[in-house]
């Protein structure tokens, strides 16, 4: 890989965030460490525990926050948070430290460097650590991407990453309709029909269990492959004709 170019507050850094509150502080702080970020927009999706109380005790400048009515889902709050942001670049961010910002010089380089639109970052690739956890989690993961590649033409490793950073004026021509999980699908088939330049990066990867508040499930898998299906060329001829 190319040498990372001297960093620029040049990101926005895009938080959506449901009952994170042994987290939401940490990853806060990890996030505004990185002399990448300029602003950091965390979109509270209906929180009922403590977290919008530590959202609302914060002060950097940076950080903006918005309250969402009540719980809509990860993509509604993805939404609202791209259609915020207002430097290049924009990265998604998941408020519970399973990513790790530190990374983000690698994931920028092929966008500040002008050879990508987007960058997923890949739990599959490279050589960082990874927690080992759950292997039916694995499999399920490679077939919606493998699924995805082929209905997209890509030749991604890691579909569902949360780690995908854009050109900010990619982002914001893409209209996203999904507001759970189906986010991920439809969010690459979009990149894809928009035949927009797409790299990956490997990235680490510090997994959590349901015991400690993961929220994806398997209903989330078969919507995921709905969404694959729906948002595709074919999906798209499909709606038309209906």
């Amino acid at each position: 890989m190319a040498e990372t170019p001297s960093p620029s507050a040049c990101l926005s850094v895009v938080m959506p965030c449901y009952n994170e509150q042994d987290h939401v502080a940490e990853c806060v702080k990890r996030v505004l460490e990185s002399p990448w970020v300029a602003e950091l927009i965390v979109v509270d999706d209906g929180s009922s525990d403590g977290t919008r109380s530590i959202l609302a005790g914060l002060s950097d400048p940076r950080v903006r926050i918005f309250l969402q009515p009540y719980n809509q889902g990860k993509g509604a709050a993805l939404r609202r948070g791209f259609s915020e942001a207002s430097y290049p670049f924009v990265i998604v961010q998941d408020a519970d430290l399973e990513y790790d910002p530190a990374e983000y010089g690698n994931l920028l380089e092929p966008l500040v460097s002008g050879r990508a639109d987007v960058v997923y970052g890949s739990r599959f690739q490279g050589n960082a650590p990874h927690r080992v956890l759950y292997f039916w989690h694995s499999v399920g993961n490679k077939l919606l991407t493998l699924s995805s590649n082929m209905f997209t033409d890509l030749n991604l490793t890691d579909m569902e990453t949360c780690y995908k950073a854009f050109r900010l004026e990619v982002v914001q021509s893409i209209t996203l309709e999904e507001s759970r999980f189906g986010i991920e699908p439809e969010i690459t088939a979009k990149v894809a029909r928009g035949k927009w330049r797409v790299y990956e990066v490997g990235i680490s990867y510090d997994g959590r269990t349901y015991a400690e508040g993961k929220k994806i499930g398997w209903k989330d898998g078969i919507r995921a492959f709905y969404c694959i299906v729906r948002y595709s060329d074919l999906g798209q001829k499909l709606r038309r004709t209906a």
